[in-house]
């Protein structure tokens, strides 16, 4: 009897886990880790994904001369343990023409006014803030602009809560002028270009924004909803798009004159839960961006290790796109 009662509570005991499993169900963002387990990003760096990306890259003989002459740009937030995620990157701080990026500026100044109460929601206003995001839309992100002032967009890009700008190391992402022709410009001081990014704090901004702590979590979880269902095909969009839904890919783009770049926190219900952010001042940047998304999920998969001169197969259940 006591042999029966406890294989009785042994299976009562599996099938409540089983059923507490289930109600829980997949991660969602933003996530939520505890203040002992929170590191910021300068942290995170890890040694055997630095070796990874870097010989990855290696490995693709035309993107050389961009790197070594900081031309390309790419950083790689592994967050498949949210409690230890791990970053690389190559030139990360090298700051390049933002091109569209820095209208994530825009996008957090927005709901920080929200927030704060100096800006309205209106309909109008979230209109805007999607067609600026999802379809890079130049007007759109110009009215924005003018509803919440440049000069408050660039304060806050440097305010002590976030960061996103330190001229002390080296710049970051830079709101310069509005989107229209004929428009107001404040250049970066350092480069003297109108808008910026460096690929670190591009990883900042998702990786923040993942873990609820750009503004609020609620916040952080509204301005996701705006990233996702990304519009704009091409670059990272392409490739992802045919393995992952469009509500699990946050993505921001940008591209001008011969200047490609990408960004993305990708969120699968499956194992692909990464940021990926990449800039190239190369006319073939967009072939570049298109091929990086494989090379950096074949870096996150421990199960393919990479080494000089190894045959690059194809194999579809480990590359997106297939």
């Amino acid at each position: 009897m006591k042999v029966f009662i406890a294989i009785v509570g042994a299976a009562l005991g599996v099938l409540a886990l089983t059923l507490n499993l289930a109600e829980a169900g997949p991660l969602r963002l933003p996530l939520g880790v505890s203040a002992a387990e929170w590191r910021p990003l300068s942290q995170r760096g890890d040694q055997k994904l630095q070796a990874r990306l870097e010989l990855a890259l290696k490995q693709h003989p035309a993107w050389q001369p961009l790197l070594v002459q900081g031309k390309m740009s790419v950083g790689l937030v592994d967050l498949s343990n949210p409690k230890a995620p791990r970053f690389a990157q190559v030139n990360g701080n090298t700051m390049m023409y933002g091109a569209s990026l820095p209208k994530l500026m825009i996008l957090l100044a927005a709901f920080q006014g929200f927030e704060d109460g100096a800006l309205k929601e209106t309909s109008e206003v979230h209109r805007d803030l999607i067609e600026m995001i999802r379809r890079s839309d130049n007007p759109a992100a110009s009215r924005m602009i003018g509803r919440i002032g440049l000069t408050k967009i660039e304060a806050l890009a440097s305010d002590r809560r976030y960061q996103f700008y330190e001229p002390q190391k080296g710049g970051g992402i830079w709101l310069g002028g509005t989107y229209v022709f004929g428009g107001k410009q404040n250049p970066e001081p350092i480069t003297g270009l109108s808008h910026t990014a460096t690929a670190y704090q591009l990883c900042r901004f998702y990786y923040l924004l993942a873990y609820g702590r750009l503004i609020s979590p609620e916040r952080s979880r509204q301005m996701l909803k705006i990233l996702a269902f990304p519009d704009l095909p091409g670059k990272f969009v392409e490739v992802l798009e045919k393995s992952v839904p469009p509500n699990h890919l946050y993505r921001k783009s940008g591209e001008v004159r011969g200047f490609h770049a990408d960004s993305i926190l990708v969120w699968d219900p499956g194992w692909r839960r990464y940021i990926l952010v990449a800039m190239i001042d190369d006319a073939g940047g967009e072939q570049i961006l298109k091929q990086l998304v494989p090379v950096a999920e074949q870096v996150l998969r421990p199960s393919r290790p990479l080494r000089s001169g190894e045959s690059r197969k194809k194999t579809p259940s480990r590359r997106a796109g297939k």
